[in-house]
């Protein structure tokens, strides 16, 4: 009998993220991904132990294609963090199933390892130390985990913002007016509003 392949990780990173993109986070498991690199079930278990390594895997593959390196130094901090935000936002925004594999995983993750650690460069440089510093990276990594499931799962340019628009103004004033509103705010605009926003807090308190 012909003797089995090697398979490199990231050829198993590769079709573990190509089952996720395709299926979905439920579509994940050792036989769609054995299937998707055409070798059994069993032969995929000589290289991963399971599902959480497939996983891990995904994960990794994703976030270390984030660009980590320090943004123009001559920038202001403001400039700075926003452009290690939308860095992870643009890359694990391509790939939205992965969202809640990143959140589970985020400690075993080089690429998300050195993000955090390019950011809180940024911001020690602009005076954010201590617990502040601590609530400041958690409150980033948050904005840009629930704006990337927004874009993807309820964006302002789907059905719920019309059904909202539609609601009794005399109940829902502020809702309905709002969700008006909404329809001409596209994700980018969205997107950078909501971090600008989150900068100006820091800025407040003295960042």
């Amino acid at each position: 009998m012909p003797r089995p392949r090697s398979l490199t990780p990231d050829q198993l990173a590769s079709a573990a993220l190509a089952v996720t993109d395709r299926d979905g986070l439920a579509g994940l498991s050792m036989r769609a991904v054995a299937q998707e690199l055409g070798v059994s079930t069993m032969g995929l278990y000589r290289y991963v132990h399971d599902r959480e390594e497939l996983e891990r895997l995904v994960v990794e593959l994703v976030l270390s294609a984030v660009d980590t390196e320090p943004p123009d130094p001559g920038a202001s901090w403001r400039k700075r963090v926003e452009v290690m935000v939308r860095r992870l936002r643009d890359t694990v925004g391509a790939h939205p199933e992965v969202v809640p594999l990143a959140i589970a995983h985020r400690h075993h993750s080089l690429g998300v390892l050195r993000w955090s650690e390019a950011v809180l460069a940024v911001l020690t440089e602009a005076g954010v130390e201590g617990e502040r510093r601590v609530v400041a990276l958690r409150g980033l990594l948050s904005y840009v985990i629930g704006a990337i499931q927004l874009e993807h799962l309820g964006a302002l340019s789907g059905p719920g913002t019309t059904a909202i628009t539609e609601l009794p103004p005399a109940e829902f004033p502020h809702l309905a007016e709002t969700a008006r509103d909404a329809r001409n705010v596209d994700a980018g605009q969205e997107f950078l509003g909501g971090l600008a926003l989150l900068l100006d807090g820091l800025d407040a308190q003295g960042g």
